[in-house]
């Protein structure tokens, strides 16, 4: 059963991993206690501030349980840190998220997990390369995780689609019945029949610069690698490659002429080069 006073924290502004399980300590591990402390008791608690404080307090209870009924209708899977089908790999992360919302009929994310990831506007032979080389990790039993972007992302995540046994994770800056971005509709569709859409925000959300940065952690958390097809210096799968860095991740980047690959390869990426014969998890 889902924690319903866990899941409306969670989607409270500003608590993440690291507020809630200081909430969870000083409370006793009573979630209920915290959402009937007054503002004094919850701004003992490390992290808490006037307004965060004040958000706790505001939190209707009853609201959030008849959006869960309605997202669950929707086919809105619920998942939380404490469940014991939490997402491994996501689990050990100083910024899991507390909550995940999923949709789709295959979510799978305990096997091996590569992320493909560019730029939106990718040249012909970086397209022909995220395609190719999606096919070929998903023949060697890799699930596919991207952010169902235009460009790097819905080619692999396309090209997990039309392999026979391909299997692919999008991770959404937007809630999952708020497709973004809306061309993407039709994919979003279809990747709900063969693997999941995942995201941390409630499932109308919008996305923003925030959240659409933020989702790269979970990309990079939810993989073995990161690999970067091809991106500019301000891009963002230079995002996901710097959280893959901090997570432990390997990052790999193809040997090109864009910017963000030069300046990961320089940083010590591992390069690959163009026709990614090279790159190790394939050997």
């Amino acid at each position: 059963m889902t924690d319903l006073a866990w899941v409306a924290l969670s989607l409270t502004g500003r608590i993440g991993k690291k507020t809630l399980d200081a909430l969870m300590q000083h409370f006793g591990g009573d979630l209920n206690a915290v959402l009937s402390a007054d503002e004094k008791a919850l701004r003992q608690v490390s992290g808490i501030g006037p307004k965060i404080a004040q958000s706790i307090r505001t939190i209707d209870l009853d609201s959030v349980q008849q959006s869960l009924i309605r997202w669950q209708k929707a086919g809105v899977r619920v998942i939380t840190l404490p469940d014991a089908d939490y997402p491994v790999r996501l689990r050990g992360l100083d910024d899991a998220p507390p909550t995940l919302f999923i949709r789709g009929e295959r979510w799978q994310s305990e096997g091996r997990c590569a992320a493909l990831v560019g730029t939106r506007s990718p040249s012909r032979p970086s397209l022909e390369i995220a395609k190719n080389l999606a096919a070929h990790l998903i023949e060697r039993g890799y699930t596919i995780v991207s952010g169902l972007a235009l460009g790097i992302d819905s080619a692999a995540h396309h090209e997990a689609m039309v392999a026979q046994e391909g299997h692919t994770l999008a991770v959404l800056g937007s809630g999952v019945l708020n497709i973004y971005p809306s061309e993407h509709e039709y994919l979003a569709t279809t990747i709900m029949a063969r693997g999941a859409l995942v995201s941390e925000v409630q499932p109308f959300a919008s996305p923003n610069s925030s959240t659409l940065v933020a989702r790269n952690r979970i990309i990079s958390g939810l993989s073995d690698c990161v690999i970067v097809i091809e991106t500019g210096a301000d891009g963002g799968a230079m995002h996901a490659a710097r959280f893959a860095t901090q997570q432990g991740r390997q990052v790999y980047a193809v040997d090109c002429d864009a910017g963000g690959n030069r300046a990961l390869i320089d940083a010590g990426a591992i390069r690959i080069r163009p026709d990614w014969r090279d790159l190790p998890i394939l050997s």
